[in-house]
């Protein structure tokens, strides 16, 4: 069994919403977690039909209930009335609930009750290597970090149902998009975007639609959790810099799956992609759980002479992510001339060698060596 990282201790004393894509793991954490806790799952068609045409009935089973009880609902955003009902009881029965859903689009889009900030939010990621006893980097650029992908040996299928299911269930049960076609161009040619940053109209241009329907295709990707988009870090010193952010799906494995790409082998230019994004993953998730107000960017210099794959907070930090086993001196060149701007900060290469070393003045880590000193809290603070 593993042991996830996601600290829902808040709950202890407030309510919470979990949030998360498909096959994170939120079910199973939370069964795990609280396996004597009342468990509404509207995925059931007959609970999910009984609360749909009588949402005061879940009121009336929960007043049975001992003040301070906690209460989780499943998938909540099927039937969002409930939140009324929710509302109701921690105001006048002290009661505490997990929320759990792939995401709170619908129900903002519905007007549905979010309770007033009375509830806590979280996030479950994918697996991260912390997580995974003799964790595979090569597995896990091949295969993504999604439980049942990542801990079987070929996933293939389950990656292009998972892709077919998210359509079906996302998209086309939301009614979110009024053109699937488009809707499933828009995401391959979003793939080829994945660790590039944004330009709307050649993905407009690509797909046959207009740039503003792409950055609506783009925002149902972002609040549906689906994808991310990483700004550019925007502050200006001497080089002027890009400020379009780049994006990424949640999951390599999905862009992976998107670009049809086979077994990626070390050495090619789509491993190299892979690996950036894998670690791009893994440092979203650590400021996240960490419940860190450093926020991540990248750096692309106006005339595109120097970019860095990511920096951390206000130039604390500038980490560049090559999937090489030998690390020169022409990989430096964009830490450099961050560096001159911002003498203070650490530079990092994560990189395929196989023992760290330093290098010019900047540390080149082993990618497991990295992240496990990630989340032990020695690159971006204690965690």
């Amino acid at each position: 069994m593993l042991h996830r990282i996601l600290s829902l201790n808040d709950v202890e004393n407030d309510s919470l919403f979990l949030w998360g894509p498909r096959q994170t793991g939120k079910s199973t954490l939370l069964k795990q977690l609280f396996p004597n806790v009342p468990y509404y799952d509207l995925l059931k068609s007959d609970v999910y039909a009984q609360y749909k045409l009588q949402p005061s009935m879940f009121r009336n089973e929960c007043m049975m209930l001992e003040e301070g009880s906690m209460v989780i609902i499943d998938e909540v955003q099927k039937i969002p009335s409930l939140l009324d009902e929710v509302h109701w009881l921690m105001t006048n029965r002290n009661l505490r609930f997990i929320l759990c859903g792939s995401s709170a689009r619908k129900l903002r889009r519905t007007g549905a009750n979010l309770l007033g900030g009375r509830a806590i939010r979280k996030t479950l990621h994918p697996l991260v290597s912390a997580e995974i006893p003799d964790f595979d980097v090569d597995r896990a650029v091949n295969y993504g970090m999604l439980p049942r992908h990542y801990l079987i040996g070929q996933p293939q299928k389950r990656l292009q149902a998972y892709v077919g299911d998210y359509l079906q269930q996302e998209i086309i049960a939301e009614a979110l998009v009024r053109n699937l076609d488009s809707f499933t161009r828009f995401m391959e040619v979003a793939a080829l975007s994945d660790s590039e940053m944004i330009n709307f109209s050649k993905i407009a241009s690509d797909c046959g639609v207009s740039s503003k329907t792409v950055k609506e295709y783009f925002s149902v990707l972002e609040e549906t959790l689906i994808g991310m988009f990483l700004p550019a870090y925007s502050k200006v010193m001497k080089r002027k810099v890009q400020v379009a952010p780049k994006f990424y799906y949640f999951d390599v494995g999905i862009t992976n799956h998107l670009l049809h790409r086979g077994k990626l082998q070390r050495g090619t230019v789509e491993y190299g992609h892979a690996f950036e994004h894998l670690i791009i993953q893994e440092l979203v998730a650590y400021l996240d759980y960490s419940e860190s107000d450093k926020k991540l960017s990248f750096w692309h210099t106006l005339n595109n002479a120097y970019e860095v794959d990511a920096i951390v907070g206000d130039a604390e930090a500038a980490i560049e992510i090559k999937a090489s086993n030998r690390i020169v001196s022409a990989h430096l060149k964009g830490l450099k001339a961050f560096q001159e701007e911002h003498p203070k900060c650490r530079l990092y290469v994560v990189s395929l060698e196989e023992r760290p070393r330093l290098f010019n003045g900047v540390e080149i880590w082993p990618a497991t060596d990295f992240l496990k000193r990630l989340w032990s809290g020695k690159i971006i603070g204690d965690f």
